[in-house]
């Protein structure tokens, strides 16, 4: 009872994720490359993500205290991260970066400055999201398989 109780847990979370414009259909593809010989594919794809994606922001954060502001870089920088958000469908967050970069083509770095922090905002609370899925499917044991494909 208490594991179909986590699978439940899981797959509302999953879906107010969806619900919430956090992920798109891009995760359920990862998810569905999960097998017997690697469960865990979707967590270790995930965790790759956030480890990628903390660098590249950095190197973004870094690339705008320069002067002269240089809006190609940043536009550069911001096109590899938005990649990266597209590959596990984070949704948001791509968005966010495709307001970033209209805002590099605009040469407004005040428009840059507010999409970076609201960028950082989104990464921080879909990591803590994702980390607390991939705890409940931990807990919930093997049978999440079941949840998985009906969760969304």
């Amino acid at each position: 009872m208490e594991c179909y109780n986590l699978q439940r847990q899981a797959a509302c979370l999953k879906k107010n994720l969806f619900d919430q414009g956090y992920l798109d259909e891009q995760f359920c593809q990862i998810e569905d490359l999960q097998d017997e010989a690697s469960p865990n594919f979707a967590e270790e794809v995930v965790s790759l993500f956030f480890k990628d994606s903390a660098r590249l922001m950095t190197n973004i954060e870094q690339a705008m205290e320069k002067n002269p502001r240089d809006f190609n870089r940043w536009d550069s920088h911001m096109q590899q991260l938005k990649g990266s958000c597209s590959s596990i469908g984070a949704s948001r967050m791509k968005n966010e970066c495709t307001s970033f970069r209209n805002s590099c083509g605009d040469e407004n770095a005040e428009g840059c400055m507010r999409s970076f922090q609201k960028l950082k905002r989104e990464h921080g609370v879909l990591r803590q999201k994702l980390e607390s899925y991939f705890q409940l499917l931990r807990q919930a044991g093997p049978a999440e398989t079941a949840i998985r494909r009906g969760g969304r």
